[in-house]
């Protein structure tokens, strides 16, 4: 009995051990699968019609792939995506993950899945994100993204705003806007990557990940510019 009983508790210690191995991995499996998602992004993005000006000045970008919209008359929206900045030598930064949670008003019926890019003509909007309580909109100005053909009344053609959106929609009813949304960070995907000691700063300054996942997404990134 007492052997049987010490197979077991070795048995049990065994697999909590190989439990507490594996973690780390998946969770640096599911972070990367999210980085894959946002460069496809990017390369469905790529044919659109963003003015060169804005591309050349950005400084940092948002993407969020499958962004959830929707509702009846009252309307609210999720995602998770990542945040990257533009870094002096103009090489990208490594991403950092976030999120963001909003909600608008309008005769809204349906739910759709949104592909969101959102360009930022300035670095430090982003360096800001770790504050909390960042509101798109409040926080910093937001405009529907300038195109070169068929651009909306909306768009702000003399690219006075911080932060431009286009999206791409996948679901049943179309327009989105990200007025009022508020863009946060997401600590646990961030710690999964990158370790505890991480923070927004220096993720996008400092850190310089070995990650193929991260090379093709500057890759696409270039290649978007």
């Amino acid at each position: 009995m007492f052997l049987n009983n010490l197979k077991t508790m070795k048995m049990q210690a065994l697999l909590i051990i190989g439990l507490a191995v594996s973690l780390p991995s998946f969770a640096q499996n599911k972070e990367e699968e999210k980085i894959n998602a946002a460069t496809a992004v990017l390369s469905d993005f790529n044919g659109m019609q963003i003015p060169v000006q804005l591309l050349e000045a950005s400084k940092g970008i948002i993407i969020i792939p499958r962004m959830i919209n929707g509702g009846l008359i009252v309307g609210g929206k999720h995602g998770k995506g990542l945040a990257m900045i533009k870094r002096e030598n103009g090489q990208w930064s490594d991403p950092v993950f976030v999120t963001i949670t909003g909600g608008s008003v309008g005769a809204q019926i349906g739910v759709q899945a949104v592909d969101l890019v959102l360009v930022f003509k300035s670095e430090k909007s982003l360096m800001n994100i770790e504050k909390g309580d960042y509101t798109l909109g409040g926080d910093v100005s937001v405009a529907a993204g300038p195109v070169s053909k068929n651009a909306s009344a909306t768009t702000d053609y003399k690219l006075e705003a911080e932060v431009y959106s286009y999206s791409r929609a996948k679901g049943l009813f179309a327009g989105v806007t990200v007025n009022g949304a508020m863009l946060d960070v997401d600590v646990r995907a961030n710690t999964g990557l990158y370790g505890s000691k991480a923070n927004v700063q220096s993720i996008f300054t400092e850190s310089n990940i070995s990650s193929k996942a991260v090379d093709q997404l500057r890759e696409a990134l270039d290649d978007f510019n």
